[in-house]
């Protein structure tokens, strides 16, 4: 694995931490504005077209389709309760090391996730996030099917989780 390089970085505007935070507050709710006051946010783009927004110098999001989502260390401290896929036990080890998500290995899915949307993949016993992955099918498709169910983007110990900036 080869670590990521940063390309250009700069601090945030104060308008522009505003619509992040505001974009967050719509899909997470008070939890994500609230893990974003008061904090110095910079938003760095890698050599590889990673973009990420650091928070206090840690890489909390990461910017997919312009668009602002947790990384899985932005997820463990926010610890939202919208837009989760919960897997099993069995699919915990796979999962963590960057696997996708098997429809099998599903357990529980909120309401509101949607073939194309962003998910947190969480375990069933701790709902701690193990990874970042797009929903490869609406939640009435992912539970008791088979095939892929969520695509992952990143993941526990991968080179946005080891990031030092």
């Amino acid at each position: 694995m080869r670590e990521m390089r940063v390309k250009n970085r700069h601090q945030l505007r104060e308008r522009e931490a505003r619509a992040i935070a505001e974009e967050l507050e719509k899909i997470f709710g008070e939890d994500a504005k609230r893990l974003l006051e008061d904090k110095k946010m910079e938003r760095v783009e890698m050599r590889d077209k990673t973009e990420l927004i650091l928070v206090d110098g840690e890489p909390l999001l990461i910017m997919i389709d312009g668009r602002p989502f947790p990384t899985v260390k932005g997820a463990l401290k926010m610890k939202p309760k919208k837009k989760r896929v919960v897997v099993d036990f069995g699919a915990v080890k796979a999962v963590s090391q960057g696997a996708d998500v098997m429809a099998p290995g599903i357990v529980e899915v909120d309401d509101d996730v949607e073939k194309g949307d962003l998910v947190i993949i969480v375990d069933e016993i701790h709902r701690k996030p193990l990874a970042i992955g797009r929903a490869l099918v609406s939640k009435d498709r992912m539970m008791g099917q088979r095939g892929k169910a969520v695509k992952s983007i990143h993941h526990v110990g991968d080179r946005i989780w080891k990031l030092q900036v």
